[in-house]
């Protein structure tokens, strides 16, 4: 299966974010473009394990994802 496709099937489904630095988000995957860009909605922002702050939504660049996980 193609990532994208993989992403399809996810909308509207929790995903976790992992970036780059360490950094990660998890929240209701909203959206996504060919670049990997993401639109999270009810995001929390996660720091070395730990929830460091929530947001309404948030857009992740695609080029600071390592990986997604549906």
């Amino acid at each position: 299966m193609k990532p994208l496709a993989v992403l399809n099937k996810a909308i509207n489904q929790q995903v976790i974010v992992e970036l780059k630095g360490k950094r990660g988000y998890r929240g209701t995957l909203d959206g996504y473009d060919p670049h990997m860009n993401l639109v999270l909605r009810n995001a929390e922002e996660i720091l070395d394990t730990k929830v460091t702050r929530k947001m309404d939504a948030i857009i992740v660049r695609g080029d600071n994802v390592i990986y997604i996980s549906p």
